[in-house]
């Protein structure tokens, strides 16, 4: 059996990012875990009663067992929220040795076959996700590990923010300097169909209800690019070139 780490920052990353690989690697028969670097504290809390990070957490567990992941590891950072001076113990706050010190850990408890991250050199640009890939990237290096970053391309982010202008002038993701944003297309080594997992992947969204999903408010069609089709970066052992890969754990034969 394969083994899937999961390597996200937030309650939701797991979901609306890597949701469709998760799902589809549980479905090949791969025993997947998740490792969140924090519980979210940080996010939208409007309506929320209580803890939000308890909240975030819950809703972390519900839509990843939906997806399939069998297993969590939850970190002991904090969210550091989009901008400003991060606060101490928070993610960003943290150092890169710090990070993957943890992951270290963390993959010498799953016994990985390989790490999946969030892109950490042309994502979406939130200080959170970098920190955890280059981690994820550090750490599944040392251990000899193929490390993969789950990637936007350039073209679809930018017209990701084009529409978000439009439905959520007020989100905080338009704060985010968008230069270098997002992965030019012939960077992105993976390409893996996912559309019939759509239905799947929506569900898991909604149990991220405390949250406002990316793709709220979005036309179909772009809504549909980002759902039907995952793209990924070969970030370890660093792809060259060549034929575009199309999934990550080739079935036998």
């Amino acid at each position: 059996m394969n083994r899937l780490l999961v390597a996200v920052a937030h309650p939701d990353d797991e979901t609306f990012g890597t949701g469709s690989v998760i799902a589809l690697a549980a479905r090949q028969g791969a025993d997947v875990t998740v490792c969140c670097a924090t519980r979210g504290e940080a996010g939208e809390a409007d309506g929320i009663e209580g803890d939000l990070g308890v909240v975030r957490e819950a809703e972390l567990r519900d839509a990843g067992v939906l997806l399939g992941a069998r297993r969590f590891v939850l970190l002991d950072f904090l969210d550091s929220g989009m901008t400003g001076e991060p606060n101490h113990g928070t993610l960003a706050a943290a150092s890169h040795e710090q990070v993957t010190a943890e992951l270290d850990r963390v993959i010498a408890d799953v016994r990985p076959d390989l790490v999946l991250t969030l892109d950490p050199d042309a994502g979406d640009g939130h200080r959170d996700h970098v920190a955890i890939g280059r981690a994820a990237l550090a750490a599944g290096r040392k251990a000899g590990l193929p490390v993969y970053g789950w990637a936007l391309p350039r073209a679809l982010l930018a017209r990701w923010f084009a529409e978000l202008e439009q439905v959520r002038p007020d989100s905080a993701h338009l704060d985010l300097d968008r230069q270098g944003l997002g992965r030019p297309d012939e960077q992105i080594s993976t390409v893996i169909d996912v559309a019939d997992l759509q239905p799947l992947r929506e569900q898991a969204i909604a149990r991220h209800a405390s949250q406002t999903s990316p793709y709220d408010g979005m036309p179909a069609d772009l809504r549909d690019d980002f759902l039907r089709t995952d793209r990924l970066v070969r970030l370890y052992p660093a792809w060259t070139g060549g034929a575009v890969e199309t999934t990550l754990f080739p079935q036998p034969r």
